[in-house]
């Protein structure tokens, strides 16, 4: 059955057929994306998150002093990471900060986004918006993220808002090396949840070992439906791949590799789960030879970039 959110031109061909470029938005192809998850939309009664004082909201020099200074990562965080795909930071944000960054991205999403959608994204928000390039550039953020990657300098791919609304269904199992045209491993992605984020919320799910993508690596892409998601669940189970799913504490940030298989469950709460993902790589990187519909609309993020050509945009700036 043809998947009702693709185009004519992205749906032809076999069900694992991606090498035609996205024809849409990247709203749309949100949809779309969201729609592969096997498992419907909760039902029953929706949970109450415990109550979350932030305290006092900061002003803008106090969110700039913050953002700039540089996050006391370990030895063992970085070895943490290289083994694992991805690490969980504590306290890489203070709530205060947290709280300004969400008021201000749902602003930004109730300008921009049907509020009947269930995942609601807004991206490159850093060009429009003092407070948002604040942080996407932050050498806070951006150092933590070179620190991890080994790299020198690292540049912005893009920024995402990402709001699950209240009852909206999973986000389906799968890894950025196949949604970025980024010709690298050397990419990487900040997950910023914008409040405490229990596991009733859908906070972001790691599968363990830096080269468990391997695992997968045979389950076939269906751009229709499920049964990718659900080939990718089944190959985990049977191969006795650990999945890390527990909650975010407020100011706990995550960053993971492009080769790190993730997902997210359904929000079970009263309250949307909002998230400022922000996605880096190492300076010198490539586009792919041949990008596909799974990148999206990646000519907005790379403007000008060739198949083949280093990326270095002015959409793209060295963050650290």
């Amino acid at each position: 059955m043809r998947n009702p959110h693709l185009s004519e031109t992205t749906a032809a061909g076999g069900a694992s057929d991606v090498d035609v470029e996205w024809d849409r938005g990247n709203d749309q192809w949100w949809d779309w994306y969201m729609s592969l998850a096997d498992g419907p939309a909760p039902d029953g009664p929706l949970v109450e998150p415990a109550a979350h004082d932030p305290g006092a909201p900061p002003d803008d020099d106090a969110v700039l002093t913050e953002l700039a200074e540089p996050y006391p990562i370990t030895d063992a965080q970085i070895a943490h990471f290289r083994t694992e795909s991805f690490v969980k930071l504590p306290g890489v944000l203070t709530p205060g900060t947290l709280a300004r960054l969400r008021a201000r991205l749902r602003e930004m999403l109730d300008d921009a986004v049907d509020p009947a959608v269930g995942f609601q994204s807004l991206e490159m928000m850093w060009l429009d918006d003092a407070l948002v390039r604040a942080a996407v550039l932050s050498p806070r953020i951006g150092g933590i993220s070179a620190a991890l990657l080994g790299a020198e300098q690292v540049r912005l791919y893009h920024d995402n808002a990402l709001s699950k609304e209240s009852g909206a269904g999973r986000t389906p199992w799968h890894f950025d090396a196949h949604h970025f045209p980024l010709d690298s491993p050397d990419v990487l992605t900040a997950w910023i949840p914008l409040q405490p984020t229990p596991q009733e919320m859908g906070p972001l799910a790691f599968a363990r070992g830096a080269g468990t993508w391997k695992v997968v690596a045979d389950v076939d892409f269906d751009k229709h439906g499920t049964s990718y998601d659900k080939g990718v669940s089944e190959a985990f189970r049977l191969s006795g791949v650990t999945v890390e799913d527990g909650a975010f504490a407020a100011g706990e940030v995550s960053f993971h590799s492009a080769h790190c298989f993730h997902t997210a469950g359904a929000n079970r709460t009263t309250v949307p789960r909002m998230v400022l993902a922000t996605t880096y790589f190492a300076d010198g990187v490539r586009v792919v030879p041949a990008p596909t519909m799974i990148s999206g609309d990646w000519r907005k993020f790379i403007p000008g970039a060739q198949p083949g050509a280093v990326v270095a945009s002015d959409r793209n700036p060295v963050v650290a």
